[in-house]
């Protein structure tokens, strides 16, 4: 993939979403939950935010990153 032109068509931002390790699919999968509650008023956005972030690094500290 070249993040330069990442799709067919022209786009207004440079990059892919992609990161080719373990635990992007759960991380991915948990912020998106945490992103649905803010939407439906379950909680705020700026708590969603922190949750969101506060779990992936606690996930990559535990997965042993950075290596």
């Amino acid at each position: 993939a070249d993040p330069t032109k990442p799709t067919e068509k022209p786009v207004p931002y440079i990059g892919i979403q992609l990161v080719t390790i373990p635990e992007f699919q759960a991380i991915g999968t948990q912020v998106g939950k945490f992103f649905s509650g803010a939407l439906t008023g379950q909680q705020t956005v700026d708590a969603a935010l922190t949750a969101a972030q506060t779990t992936t690094e606690r996930e990559m500290k535990r997965a042993g990153y950075p290596k």
